[in-house]
């Protein structure tokens, strides 16, 4: 069976991103970004999300990470969106709960083409090392501004920030592969009654 990949490229005045995905792969991650929490968090997905993603990310980091971080979520979302296609025969609806030590966080993803983010996550502090981390949302919004996904992510648990955040992206991981996994008995049908997504 075919793998669903995709490659984008996106460069602008402040960033220089390429994005590709491997829905069907193994989880492996080579990711260069100049960001390493970052970094550390997308191996995550990839690890979690058994999506193979290869992330290479230039951006004005000199004046802070913001422009590298929201636009490495834009590209991230378009590569996904392509290699699903029309979405036939994919489940659609993920969802995952993921613990760490004292941490807990919830990740819904519905590959609805229609963009929305709900984010409820406080963290207990402004920065995890040099990593700001108001940039988390900033990802997510990319994300689903182009994959065109409903993405709910709850943080229900949690005092230690690096926790909290790698709950999230863990649990994005794995609610992105169920989302994207293939269901065999809707082969070739667009999980809609709309018959479009």
């Amino acid at each position: 069976m075919q793998h669903r990949s995709a490659t984008i490229q996106r460069d602008t005045k402040e960033t220089r991103i390429e994005v590709a995905v491997d829905l069907d792969g193994t989880g492996a991650a080579d990711i260069v970004t100049g960001v390493p929490f970052l970094e550390h968090m997308l191996d995550q997905v990839a690890r979690h999300g058994l999506v193979d993603l290869r992330v290479r990310a230039e951006g004005d980091l000199e004046i802070d990470a913001h422009h590298t971080v929201e636009d490495i979520g834009i590209v991230l979302g378009a590569a996904v969106a392509e290699a699903l296609g029309d979405k036939r025969g994919i489940v659609r609806y993920g969802h995952a709960f993921v613990p760490l030590d004292e941490a807990l966080s919830r990740v819904v993803i519905d590959f609805s083409g229609r963009p929305g983010l709900h984010y409820r996550v406080d963290f207990s502090r402004a920065r995890i090392g040099d990593f700001d981390v108001d940039l988390v949302r900033e990802l997510f919004q990319g994300f689903v501004n182009s994959a065109r996904a409903t993405l709910h992510i709850d943080n229900l648990e949690g005092r230690n920030a690096h926790h909290v955040a790698e709950t999230v992206f863990k649990a994005f991981g794995r609610a992105l592969r169920m989302a994207a996994a293939r269901d065999e008995r809707h082969a070739g049908v667009v999980p809609s009654t709309k018959g479009v997504l």
